[in-house]
């Protein structure tokens, strides 16, 4: 082989010679850059912590004032329930189901909760021989279930402004009402996290019944109205539709709220973890440098005095 030959073969050579050495051991400089931006990310994770308690606060006002708006509509629907464990044997025929999910991510399970209470309700039904359909709140939702379950979803409300209001729980209700009407379903499934605390959340699900005629709000006997009676009871349904969803959002956002409080302070500590053990990898990596520096400098002086 010709020394041109060698050349050739050494400098291609020489770049899997540098892969390897890297893939083998950070250097000092890269510890210290993985230092940096870790520690850029524990300040972030921290903020979002102070950002979330802060709105955690405001979501449990909003959610306390709205129980005592939703109390007159327990007359017209079902008590809600638990999704873990739940069978959903009890919902009929042809159901439309509103699932409530967060608009962004980074807190914790609180839409992945919600997506596999989703499927569950889903495949109950089917496996019962009924049928249904998927309006979903949220874009994390829509982008989780619309694989799974894109034949079921009709539409989805994502882009949903913070905090919730009653006017945007009004308009997503008008939504939800005209498709229930298309699709002619027997009742709504509301599911949602229902916030019980900072640090505790659970997934529960609402089943509520829309009537289709006049002798279905029998409830009202005994009432006069100004109107006709089946368009008071379609505005009182429709009033108590939007009532209920704006506890739901409201439940539901105080849960997110709580959940990114809790996934960032996780997200804090284990940056600081990371940090130590960086810290600790990049001293070794500075002593062995130091040491290797010492001894070339010592074996020069050897070296020197023995000539």
């Amino acid at each position: 082989m010709s020394a041109s030959s060698l050349r050739v073969s050494a400098k291609r050579a020489a770049p899997r010679v540098m892969a390897m050495i890297q893939r083998g051991m950070a250097t000092e400089k890269q510890i210290y850059n993985q230092m940096i931006s870790t520690k850029n990310i524990q300040k972030i994770t921290s903020s979002m912590k102070m950002v979330a308690a802060a709105k955690l606060k405001g979501d449990e006002t909003r959610l306390k004032l709205a129980k005592p708006f939703n109390t007159w509509t327990t007359a017209l629907r079902e008590e809600p329930k638990l999704c873990e464990d739940a069978t959903f044997e009890e919902l009929p025929q042809k159901c439309l189901i509103v699932p409530f999910t967060s608009e962004t991510g980074l807190c914790g399970g609180v839409n992945s909760f919600i997506s596999k209470s989703t499927k569950r309700c889903v495949k109950a039904l089917i496996d019962d021989g009924k049928d249904c359909n998927i309006v979903v709140v949220g874009e994390k939702g829509r982008s989780q279930m619309r694989r799974p379950l894109g034949d079921k979803i009709l539409t989805s409300a994502s882009g949903v402004q913070y905090p919730g209001s009653f006017a945007l729980a009004s308009s997503l209700s008008t939504e939800v009402i005209k498709e229930f009407k298309e699709g002619d379903f027997d009742a709504l499934v509301f599911i949602y996290n229902h916030y019980l605390n900072p640090a505790t959340y659970q997934q529960m699900y609402q089943v509520v019944s829309m009537p289709k005629n006049s002798s279905e709000g029998n409830f009202l006997v005994g009432y006069e109205c100004d109107g006709e009676w089946d368009e008071t009871v379609d505005s009182m349904y429709e009033y108590m539709l939007a009532s209920q969803m704006f506890y739901c959002y409201m439940d539901a956002g105080a849960s997110e709220q709580s959940s990114r409080m809790a996934a960032m302070e996780n997200a804090t500590k284990n940056a600081g973890e990371m940090i130590d053990s960086l810290t600790l990898r990049y001293n070794r990596a500075r002593q062995s440098r130091i040491t290797t520096e010492l001894i070339e400098i010592i074996s020069g002086a050897s070296a020197l005095e023995g000539k």
